[in-house]
């Protein structure tokens, strides 16, 4: 089971708010309510505590929550709302004895939603997780586009531009800062070197990486922008 993570430690990723509207690709304003309404607020009521914690004065979150918004927004582009959402955490987290059951590879293996409502798969039953018995066969499967998962089938890295990309989010390298796959290079890096007009081809030989790397590190920064 993952522990509560509610405060800063090596290896779980440290993330501001603003961090973590980035690597979304969410406005800070809307991470800000998920976490402080939903995570800290109806979720945290659970355990008398939050999910996030201060450093500095920013409010800063772990690497599972990160990765449980990004199931919320999943779910929510798929049209379901974000009650709907919350009960399901709830019935998850209380079945698997988990505070993060969206990073959970048994858990997303297996869950689905038509839009509306998410349903989980139970063994050979389907279940409702609203609490109703209301069942829809035109079921959506979602998640494990950008996701890689380690021990314990927990979800290990984040792709937040997808596996396609070199961008990866790994909690137990560079404290779990957006890096460049293999190479511990900053996306940052190499978008101000392509800000100050460096060609990505003259970019890419002086940090050794290809010019496909290069490009990704730029077009994320510019989307995180």
């Amino acid at each position: 089971m993952i522990a509560f993570e509610n405060k800063p430690q090596i290896g779980q990723g440290i993330y501001t708010l603003r961090d973590a509207a980035t690597i979304l690709h969410l406005p800070y304003i809307k991470v800000h309510r998920y976490v402080t309404k939903y995570w800290d607020g109806q979720l945290g009521e659970e355990f008398q505590s939050q999910y996030s914690w201060l450093i500095d004065g920013s409010r800063a979150v772990s690497f599972h929550t990160v990765v449980e918004l990004y199931v919320m927004i999943q779910l929510a582009e798929k049209g379901v709302k974000t009650a709907e959402v919350l009960k399901a955490h709830q019935k998850l987290g209380e079945f698997y004895n988990t505070h993060f059951p969206f990073a959970q590879k048994q858990v997303l293996q297996e869950i689905n939603t038509d839009g509306k409502l998410i349903y989980w798969k139970n063994g050979a039953d389907v279940i409702s997780l609203n609490g109703s018995d209301q069942f829809n066969l035109e079921i959506i499967s979602v998640f494990f586009k950008k996701l890689d998962f380690g021990e314990e089938d927990v979800v290990s890295k984040l792709w937040p531009m997808g596996k396609e990309h070199a961008i990866v989010i790994d909690p137990s390298r560079k404290f779990g800062h957006p890096i460049i796959e293999g190479k511990n290079i900053y996306p940052e890096t190499i978008f101000e070197h392509f800000q100050a007009g460096d060609p990505v081809p003259y970019i890419a030989h002086i940090y050794k990486i290809t010019e496909k790397e290069a490009e990704d590190a730029i077009a994320f920064c510019k989307n995180a922008a």
